[in-house]
């Protein structure tokens, strides 16, 4: 069975099948400085993997979209304080243009049940 969570036009923001959550990308406010985008980004994958009926306990894999790869040491500051430190999931992180320049960072998450 699959199951699609908040389905909009183009995508759906989470869809779960069998035991395993894969999220869309998160992202923070348009404008804000990178701490702030990464703080919205990590409450929103809180909030997603709450509704489909997880936690970041559960998260297995993330990537992490940064526009300036310079911000690396400031997304992990909001990182670190976030995650789960007795389960950490496998992660990678990488530059890239992103949808729109106003945006800092993107957060991508895939988590079990």
């Amino acid at each position: 069975m699959i199951a699609r969570i908040q389905p909009e036009r183009r995508m759906s923001q989470a869809v779960i099948h069998g035991d395993t959550i894969y999220l869309a990308g998160q992202v923070g406010e348009p404008g804000e400085d990178v701490v702030a985008q990464t703080r919205t980004a990590l409450a929103e994958v809180d909030a997603l993997l709450a509704e489909c009926g997880s936690d970041k306990s559960k998260i297995l894999s993330a990537q992490v979209w940064l526009a300036d790869i310079a911000d690396f040491a400031a997304m992990n500051s909001v990182w670190d304080a976030w995650v789960d430190a007795a389960n950490l999931p496998a992660r990678a992180t990488c530059e890239a243009k992103l949808a729109t320049p106003d945006y800092r960072v993107e957060v991508v998450v895939v988590a079990a049940r």
